[in-house]
């Protein structure tokens, strides 16, 4: 079972293509199972939005009813689930468990992008420091430790500023490896910044000496697409290479066994 649960749409302000060209690009490239999981439109108590990242909130249900009117088209050919990409924020974490179950929401993943909220928090791809790589591991193990999310979006984020694999990077990547070990959360093996730069070697994620670690410690992996195009799905190259990388990896995931019996 082939399955990508990484897909964004042009709501959260920084994608492009239709829905249904997500879905079409999918059936050809015999994807099982696609999930759309754009960027959750957080319930920001300030008047703060910040289009250019995330949907609004009144966007919520445009979202989930073009995902479900797919869902019943493409019935007969592939299997489309509903999701959301989060971080941890605490503030909104009740919310968002609320939303989940009250919108029949398939699943949730931890894309930890900004410490504590994207308001005035930074954003984790920009890590320059020991101290501000120290506050993406809280987050992120807060995240884990939370059972809201099925698994972690591009672990090594850290490292797409230009962050080098030092001690400090490595003692990163081992917690962060305990707490998917602890709490079985599977770990991305992101191909966006592949894509998007159109490269077979890593500049930023995924990370060989990271997934190096990841491997070796046995963290189930994941190829996410992390689709802000259809030709990232249509256009097969970097998933072939990532699935050449992780072919003979033991704990390699074609797909979430949890989540192949959604509606």
């Amino acid at each position: 079972m082939k399955a990508n649960y990484h897909t964004h749409t042009t709501r959260c302000g920084h994608a492009s293509g239709s829905d249904e060209a997500y879905v079409l690009a999918a059936i050809e490239q015999n994807f099982d199972i696609l999930g759309f999981s754009d960027h959750v439109p957080w319930p920001y108590a300030s008047t703060f939005r910040n289009p250019r990242v995330r949907m609004d909130v009144t966007q919520i249900e445009d979202y989930l009813s073009s995902v479900a009117k797919l869902r019943a088209k493409y019935r007969d050919k592939i299997r489309i689930l509903t999701g959301f990409e989060c971080e941890y924020f605490p503030a909104y974490l009740s919310w968002l468990a609320e939303t989940k179950e009250e919108k029949g929401i398939d699943y949730l993943i931890l894309g930890n992008h900004y410490d504590r909220s994207d308001e005035n928090g930074m954003y984790f791809g920009r890590v320059h420091t020991p101290k501000e790589l120290r506050l993406y591991v809280k987050d992120a193990v807060a995240g884990i430790e939370s059972g809201l999310f099925v698994y972690l979006a591009h672990p090594d984020l850290f490292m797409r500023g230009g962050y080098p694999f030092d001690g400090d990077a490595k003692a990163a990547c081992k917690d962060l490896i305990a707490a998917c070990l602890e709490y079985k959360m599977p770990m991305e093996y992101n191909v966006h910044d592949r894509y998007l730069y159109n490269v077979t070697h890593r500049i930023s994620y995924p990370n060989r000496d990271f997934f190096e670690m990841v491997m070796a410690a046995g963290v189930p992996v994941l190829i996410g697409i992390d689709a802000h195009d259809p030709d990232e799905i249509s256009n097969s190259r970097q998933w072939d290479i990532a699935e050449a990388e992780l072919g003979g990896y033991r704990y390699f995931l074609r797909h979430l066994p949890e989540l192949t019996g959604a509606k």
